[in-house]
């Protein structure tokens, strides 16, 4: 379902016939049918969410390429419960409640609009007011059409829905209250406040972090009723185990350094690294040790720029030459 926000983004500017999605399963079929007025935000909570993934990992060896061709956008990456995996997870649900919380307050949709639940005086000085942003109504979306496909009994569907829900989580954890100020000559006498999502980008960085210390499982068969059903359990009883907020992964991720069709790596050849960094974007480690290439490139910027009064900036246009590390 990730392929909605690739292949629709302009879903708003045209009719939607749920039918013409492709890769929907039937749970989520009947939910586009049911909430058509808000598709065009699901498609782009998913695309904001994927574009989100590739800042995050732009300086890493995998750097969340997608594929055009295909309903499957990133490939055979995902096939395996990695680190990556659950990191895509979570980035993308949490881009569908992001979105469709921010349509509904802005009154993109009839369905759905402000978080009227703030009752009562927030504090002395202060009250109530603006649009505060219905994340519950936004993460009860991003649940109904994410987890749509995650029913099986299996230790995927498991850890699938787990960092789904952690990606909805970060918004709650990272709401914050904006307030504006009323009262003469620019005071401050009542101040008016509300709920609000912080910016994208903060979401990103927070699940950037979760992923860096995400929590590696075991998968484990019990037998029930309905037949066998598999469950995660954290590898390593000695490390704190895994709230809902954390990302939890099973597979152990390749290591992304040569293309690699079966498991989804492009490589890194060509890459263009940083060569004072010691990171993971640096030139020895995103190349894999195999050295790097340098060449000059000449580029037109503005430069000398005087501000005129009032009230325009006028540039000259200088050219500056620049090394670019690539990658063998």
């Amino acid at each position: 379902s990730l392929a909605i926000g690739h292949q629709y983004s302009s879903l708003g500017t045209q009719p939607i016939l749920c039918g013409s999605i492709p890769g929907l399963v039937p749970k989520q079929l009947r939910f586009c049918r049911n909430y058509v007025e808000i598709m065009p935000s699901v498609a782009e909570g998913v695309k904001i969410g994927i574009q989100e993934c590739q800042h995050q990992f732009r300086g890493r060896r995998w750097n969340c390429t997608t594929i055009n061709d295909s309903l499957a956008i990133f490939g055979p990456v995902l096939d395996k419960a990695t680190r990556e995996s659950a990191f895509v997870h979570a980035i993308a649900s949490a881009g569908v409640a992001f979105a469709v919380t921010r349509s509904c307050a802005e009154g993109s949709a009839t369905i759905c609009g402000c978080d009227t639940r703030h009752k009562g005086s927030p504090g002395e000085g202060w009250k109530w007011g603006g649009c505060s942003e219905d994340v519950e109504f936004g993460s009860m979306v991003s649940r109904e059409f994410a987890d749509a496909r995650e029913n099986r009994p299996d230790a995927r569907s498991a850890m699938n829905r787990h960092n789904n829900e952690a990606g909805r989580t970060s918004i709650i954890e990272l709401m914050h209250l904006k307030c504006k100020c009323h009262g003469l000559s620019g005071s401050c006498e009542v101040k008016t406040c509300w709920w609000s999502q912080p910016d994208f980008r903060v979401i990103g960085d927070y699940l950037k972090d979760k992923y860096d210390s995400a929590s590696e499982m075991v998968v484990e068969k019990h037998r029930e009723s309905r037949g066998w059903v598999e469950t995660l359990r954290p590898k390593y009883n000695f490390f704190k185990a895994p709230t809902e907020k954390d990302l939890v992964y099973y597979e152990n991720s390749p290591n992304f350094c040569e293309p690699n069709p079966e498991t989804g790596s492009f490589g890194t050849r060509d890459r263009i690294c940083n060569v004072t960094s010691h990171g993971i974007d640096g030139c020895d480690l995103l190349c894999c040790g195999r050295g790097h290439n340098t060449r000059t490139e000449k580029r037109k910027e503005k430069c000398h720029c005087i501000f005129h009064w009032c009230c325009y900036v006028r540039c000259q246009e200088c050219i500056r030459v620049y090394d670019v590390h690539t990658c063998k």
